[in-house]
């Protein structure tokens, strides 16, 4: 195997050589996985060549782009980064992009704003755009538009036998593939849709500890009177004290209402009037802004940091079920952690090619422990499910993040329907037999 390198156009990387630990470096900090080989591919055919590679010798194949969405982390094998793989095309007549493997959220972005179009991207420019569409692709602007998964046109991907494949809506495969998270190979380009929006209403009203459970309420209660072209969460934090975080919010326990609205100026402020009601904010942002400028809605943390997350999707959000996780989270309970509570509805209902179920949850909870929850995180992510579990029909996978386990193959297993996750399982069988991609939420094939 140590000719290994002679196979590819791109840099290959055992544990020994310079260069490994930065290649295999990602935006999750808590793991990282440790391949026996790295492939830094430039194109399909480095892809494919490492995935010969490592059928012909018997080995587990990972792929990482960004290392935001890893979720279980490879011990040996050969990892496929794609970073390199960052061409963008974007047709502005059939509103079309042709991204690569390795592209960017905010790169995207960026190339379709000067056609006064965007991608249906989530709310970190820095996420890997693949990953993202891959897990299903929640964005800013869900509600009025749907999953990203479900506006795919094309795929390129590289099966466990080393064909290379270019999938459409009628192949067997292109529904598996979208939803499922990387389980049934290493896709190497996209073709996906925009849509005609080149600015929004958006941004944060940011409330402090004393009218944090009144934000929570208000945001429940006005969440039920806004139309599909308006978008919202609302998180609930401690801000870190560290430099990245503004002063005057550092050490604060806050309510974040985050709004992206497709409509005007003023459509946008009569909507978010009843949230102005709340009470003082201690930053309001709210405006029209072009849509290369959309990531400002959230401003996720753009450096790297150790993370770990469950979720739940809701059949709807009650007064009980928000009591039941204040009770857990709020400073000084059982778990210390970011809430991030997403509306869903609208657009998120309609079918589509990709294999996302639970498309009637009305809302997601997510539960995003940090850097200082160490090996209490699995045991304060089960009590926050075990307390949501009587309004819960499902999780998304997206929104997965841990060590791997029962817990997160039961809640792998969660994210589809029954019927869902036997088809899945059976296509896995049939195309990837030896479970060769198993660094993710795993669909083992079926016997």
């Amino acid at each position: 195997m140590t000719d290994i390198a002679m196979k590819f156009a791109g840099p290959v990387f055992t544990p020994d050589d310079p260069g490994y630990a930065e290649e295999i470096a990602g935006f999750q900090t808590a793991y990282a996985h440790r391949p026996a080989f790295v492939v830094g591919a430039l194109h399909g055919q480095d892809v494919r060549a490492a995935v010969e590679f490592a059928a012909r010798h018997g080995l587990s194949v990972a792929v990482q782009a960004t290392g935001h969405g890893l979720s279980v982390a490879a011990d040996g094998g050969v990892l496929i980064t794609t970073g390199r793989m960052d061409s963008i095309a974007v047709d502005p007549q059939a509103r079309t992009a042709h991204i690569g493997a390795g592209v960017r959220a905010g790169a995207l972005v960026e190339a379709a704003a000067r056609y006064g179009l965007a991608p249906l991207n989530g709310s970190s420019p820095s996420v890997g755009v693949v990953g993202y569409v891959l897990g299903g692709g929640l964005g800013l602007l869900a509600r009025e538009f749907g999953y990203a998964a479900d506006h795919v046109r094309r795929i390129e991907l590289v099966t466990a036998d080393g064909r290379m494949r270019s999938l459409g809506p009628r192949d067997e495969l292109f529904g598996a593939v979208l939803g499922s998270g990387g389980n049934f190979g290493v896709v190497t380009g996209l073709e996906l849709d925009l849509v005609p929006v080149d600015e929004i209403y958006g941004g944060q009203l940011v409330f402090d500890a004393p009218l944090v459970d009144l934000a929570l309420e208000t945001w429940r209660a006005w969440t039920a009177t806004v139309p599909s072209a308006l978008t919202s969460t609302i998180a609930v934090m401690t801000y870190p004290d560290i430099p990245p975080v503004p002063e005057s919010l550092r050490g604060r326990h806050v309510a974040s209402i985050r709004v992206a609205f497709d409509g005007s100026d003023e459509e946008g402020e009569r909507w978010v009037a009843p949230l102005r009601q709340i009470g003082p904010r201690l930053r309001e942002d709210l405006r029209t802004m072009p849509y290369a400028e959309s990531h400002t809605i959230h401003s996720d943390p753009p450096f790297p940091h150790a993370y770990a997350a469950t979720n739940a999707l809701l059949s709807e959000l009650t007064r009980q079920s928000l009591s039941a996780l204040r009770a857990l989270t709020s400073p000084g309970g059982q778990v210390d952690a970011v809430i991030d509570i997403r509306h869903l509805g609208g657009a998120l209902r309609h079918g589509g090619p990709a294999s996302i179920d639970h498309r009637d949850a009305e809302y997601i909870v997510r539960v995003i422990t940090g850097p200082g929850a160490g090996d209490s995180a699995p045991e304060g992510l089960a009590l926050v499910r075990e307390a949501l579990a009587p309004w819960t029909i499902g999780h998304s996978l997206a929104f997965l993040y841990g060590a791997g386990g029962a817990a997160d193959a039961a809640q792998t297993a969660a994210g589809y329907s029954p019927d869902t996750y036997r088809w899945l399982a059976a296509a896995k069988a049939k195309y990837d037999p030896r479970n060769m991609f198993r660094a993710n939420r795993n669909i083992a094939p079926s016997a």
